[in-house]
């Protein structure tokens, strides 16, 4: 593994991984996790994708409290070969990669507050663990991850960054699937808040646009609030088909291609909901 552009804090190992150190878990925190599993449970029937309802079944996230990554680990790699390892919050995005690349999850450890249950703006362990490793345990979207974090390695030397977190951030954390019975989420940003898993399949505020790569790439997003644009992809493995594709004539492209508005809607995009941006005008 290449080092790291700067070095782990202090408890980290050179990879930036650290123990979890599950027995430190207070009551508290383990209250939280209990309260915010059991009401995404109750809500995500009907609206997550089957992958992520299955996942969530096979890695038996609601065992009492914060899940122990020893106990999950077993499941998860006999299912795709993936396993989660504990960071200290937001790793150097090469670290990141690497970790991804080889079929490592890096999850934070630090459990919200309970005042904070509706939002958090860096990502807590439920978001990390009820988020994203159910999805891990589907063989299409775990190759889809581990061909993201092939494709980081070698965004970095090629100053296309911004590009590409755009496809992680319109997939991997706000995504939404199209399935005979309608949209589905798969996004861990949506399907770990109970708001945006409403906003995002109900409200009539977004758009929603059918999949495509270089468009995502020129459609910078938003941090601080719901998105204004949600990407439906057709299938998993459409996704990851458009992953495994050399993006070097892409990112050629994008070089002379200006940003897009996130509100915006071209004649040539696919409108699956043409929103009224009526929510992100009121809060402007």
């Amino acid at each position: 593994m290449s080092p790291a552009t700067q070095p782990p804090p202090p408890g980290a190992r050179p990879d930036w991984t650290i123990d979890q150190d599950w027995d430190a878990y207070t009551a508290d925190e383990h209250r939280v996790w209990d309260t915010l599993y059991e009401r995404q449970a109750a809500l995500l029937p009907g609206r997550a994708c089957d992958a992520f309802l299955k996942g969530l079944d096979a890695l038996n996230l609601h065992r009492g409290g914060v899940p122990d990554f020893r106990a999950i680990n077993p499941e998860l790699q006999r299912l795709t070969g993936w396993t989660v390892v504990a960071a200290p919050g937001l790793v150097p995005d090469e670290v990141f990669f690497e970790h991804l690349a080889n079929r490592r999850f890096p999850a934070g450890t630090f459990v919200r507050k309970a005042d904070q249950l509706d939002y958090l703006q860096e990502p807590d362990v439920f978001h990390d663990v009820f988020g994203h490793v159910p999805m891990l345990t589907d063989p299409t979207f775990a190759d889809y991850m581990q061909a993201y974090g092939r494709g980081g390695l070698r965004a970095l030397g090629r100053g296309q960054l911004h590009n590409l977190a755009r496809l992680y951030w319109y997939t991997v954390e706000f995504g939404l699937l199209a399935t005979e019975a309608g949209l589905r989420i798969y996004g861990a940003g949506i399907v770990s808040s109970r708001a945006e898993s409403i906003f995002a399949l109900d409200d009539p505020s977004p758009n929603r646009l059918g999949f495509d790569l270089e468009r995502i790439m020129r459609t910078p997003y938003r941090i601080d609030d719901f998105q204004q644009v949600y990407f439906v992809v057709p299938s998993l493995q459409a996704l990851l088909d458009a992953t495994l594709q050399d993006f070097g004539p892409i990112y050629r492209r994008l070089d002379s291609a200006p940003d897009l508005g996130i509100a915006d809607v071209r004649t040539e995009d696919g409108v699956i909901t043409r929103g009224t941006q009526a929510y992100a005008r009121a809060r402007a």
